[in-house]
């Protein structure tokens, strides 16, 4: 029941029953609501702030555990880089150096997904870094290991390919030296017999009376004949494949032609002393990727170890050349 309400009438000095009109009425009762609906709004934006709805809660229980998530995909990421890292090192100074490949560069194992707008669309968030790393490196194993597959296609061919390759690398002497004596100058710095100065010596030496058979030291094809008084005089050159060739120089009689197939163990000359040459021999070198290298490595398939172990202490004693 309303409780009735009474006001002082100065005129009449007495108490009157107030008495409010319709207006009034629904002028109070609306500003009653509307104190009302903004005391509500007032409370329920400070209860946003300082409070958690169950609802926002449980969004944020949500949040953290997509960013541990996140995290552990992070450590994981990086226990599979460890791993192609380590097959890296394996591919390029294990499979590729056993089957002669060049090992692959840094730059291309490393390159990743360019551009900057690949990861536009994960930023803005406050999260975005670990959004942002994350993609990136997940870019970057998968390029990896796409080129990694693809280097042990070329190691898996090239292992089809070893016995063949192996017929074709130099791993003989070119003329038969069952005691060593025949081998006069080895690679590497010795006194020029003409000039009488210290030259860089780019092959071996092979002291031999004329006429003595030149073997080939691998499977190959004759990429060069030629007969000439000077220099190398006549010579012979072999392309092995694999950047291998081999160069005979001052032989007498050339028994192959250019284009010719040859096996390792035929005979394709015969020592002579033709051109620059002051004794009858052959100077026989082996070159790779069209650098001479030293010749005596390449011998392995004619000596014990205690051979080679000697022709290595000959090969460093100074002396003088024959061409």
């Amino acid at each position: 029941m309303a409780r009735t309400k009474y006001i002082f009438n100065t005129k009449t000095l007495a108490y009157e029953e107030l008495k409010r009109s319709t207006g009034q009425k629904f002028f109070r009762s609306f500003l009653f609501l509307i104190t009302a609906l903004a005391f509500s709004i007032i409370l329920i934006f400070v209860s946003s702030i300082y409070f958690e709805s169950p609802k926002e809660r449980m969004q944020k229980r949500e949040l953290a555990q997509y960013k541990l998530q996140y995290q552990i995909m992070n450590d994981r990421l990086d226990q599979m880089q460890v791993l192609l890292d380590e097959l890296a090192d394996h591919d390029d100074n294990i499979y590729r150096v056993i089957f002669e490949a060049e090992p692959i560069s840094k730059s291309i194992r490393q390159a990743g997904y360019g551009g900057v707008d690949r990861y536009a669309k994960l930023e803005g968030y406050d999260d975005s870094e670990l959004l942002v790393n994350t993609a990136k490196k997940l870019d970057m194993i998968v390029s990896q290991i796409y080129v990694q597959s693809k280097s042990f296609d070329e190691v898996f061919e090239l292992a089809k390919n070893k016995e063949k390759m192996l017929a074709c690398i130099p791993a003989v002497q070119p003329v038969r030296n069952l005691e060593l004596k025949r081998i006069s100058s080895y690679y590497g710095y010795r006194i020029d017999p003409v000039y009488k100065v210290r030259k860089f010596h780019h092959g071996v030496d092979f002291s031999a009376p004329q006429g003595t058979p030149i073997y080939a030291t691998g499977d190959g094809v004759v990429k060069k004949t030629n007969r000439s008084r000077r220099g190398y005089g006549n010579t012979i050159e072999i392309d092995h494949g694999y950047n291998y060739s081999t160069f005979f120089a001052h032989v007498r009689d050339i028994k192959v032609k250019k284009g010719e197939e040859i096996k390792r163990g035929q005979i394709i000359a015969t020592v002579g002393n033709t051109g620059k040459s002051t004794a009858p021999h052959l100077h026989y070198e082996v070159r790779k990727n069209n650098r001479a290298i030293n010749p005596i490595y390449y011998f392995f398939n004619d000596l014990t170890p205690a051979e080679y172990e000697l022709m290595l202490e000959l090969s460093k004693i100074p002396n003088q050349s024959l061409d």
